[in-house]
């Protein structure tokens, strides 16, 4: 969203329903040509009455995320929305807004991993939907949101391509669940406390296995058509730096900045047992965040330049890059 603010023609790739339904809304549906019809499907919405359904029976009484007046609304707007057929852009403006209105009134601590043994404050607030934020055109041509996969989406032509991988043996689809059953309403069998989707234990990443994520990332590295690479990864990820470098030196000169942050809030909140009691003792609260950027030898010293000039620090060329 930033780089389509700044003007940037901007094309995002994942394979998560909910993810490209996001993309979709935020990039490629532009606000001169999809605010006032989303707006006012946003409105239409708001009227639909409750239905007490799949989703009311699966995230709200087997499971505790959504409180079920809230979880009652959500099933008879998704069911509408299901129902009415919309181009591309205008379903994922009201998927977007169902989304983000279902998560102001969530009882998790941010993922869907497990819920609250009491219901979080905000989870008694009705559910409210609002109109996504959508941004302008971009100057320099269309937008475009991808749900392919990696290597797939590698092959489409782009100046700079950014790399986000997962990492650990964490999914997103598990983090996320409940988003992409709410964007697919596939209404699938769920199982576990959490009530998954029943594909969670089939919808596998290579990306999550810590003997095949160097592999398939240097799969999609190989096959990108792109200038300028940069790739986000911290220091607790199953690929370690030394490993990432000598991977992405094949594309140039290979930069690095380093970030200290505050670990995910699982982890500062401890590991509890069954019966909710803290076990074990926490680790550090904070991890280095990485940030590889590569890129042709004789724009280097250039960037570098220009970075310094910023008033920032912290990069420095890699003795593996060539």
């Amino acid at each position: 969203m930033a780089l389509k603010r700044e003007g940037y023609a901007v094309y995002a790739n994942d394979y998560l329903s909910f993810a490209h339904c996001l993309a979709t809304c935020y990039l490629q549906a532009d606000k001169e040509d999809w605010w006032e019809k989303g707006a006012a499907l946003v409105e239409e919405l708001r009227g639909v009455p409750p239905r007490d359904g799949y989703f009311t029976e699966t995230f709200c009484r087997k499971s505790r995320f959504l409180q079920p007046k809230n979880g009652a609304r959500v099933d008879g707007i998704r069911e509408r929305i299901e129902e009415m057929g919309l181009e591309p852009e205008l379903r994922a403006i009201a998927l977007t807004s169902l989304m983000e209105a279902a998560d102001r009134v969530d009882s998790t601590i941010g993922v869907h991993m497990a819920y609250l043994k009491k219901w979080a404050p905000r989870a008694k607030n009705d559910l409210e939907l609002r109109m996504p934020e959508l941004i302008e055109r971009s100057p320099f041509g269309p937008c475009r949101a991808y749900c392919l996969d990696a290597v797939e989406g590698a092959g489409i032509p782009v100046d700079l391509a950014y790399l986000d991988p997962p990492y650990n043996q964490h999914s997103y689809l598990g983090n996320y669940h409940i988003w992409e059953s709410l964007v697919r309403w596939d209404k699938p069998p769920v199982y576990g406390v959490a009530c998954k989707r029943e594909d969670c234990r089939s919808r596998k990443s290579l990306f999550n296995s810590k003997p095949r994520a160097l592999k398939a990332l240097q799969e999609v590295v190989n096959k990108l058509r792109a200038t300028y690479l940069v790739l986000s990864f911290n220091d607790e990820g199953y690929m370690d730096r030394e490993s990432l470098e000598e991977l992405l030196a094949c594309r140039g000169e290979v930069l690095v900045f380093e970030k200290e942050h505050r670990r995910y809030v699982g982890a500062q909140i401890g590991i509890h047992d069954l019966q909710g009691r803290k076990v074990g003792t926490v680790g550090s609260l904070k991890n280095r965040e990485l940030l590889y950027v590569c890129m042709p030898s004789s724009q280097v010293r250039s960037f570098v330049s220009r970075f310094n000039a910023l008033g920032a620090s912290g990069f420095r060329v890699s003795p593996r890059s060539r």
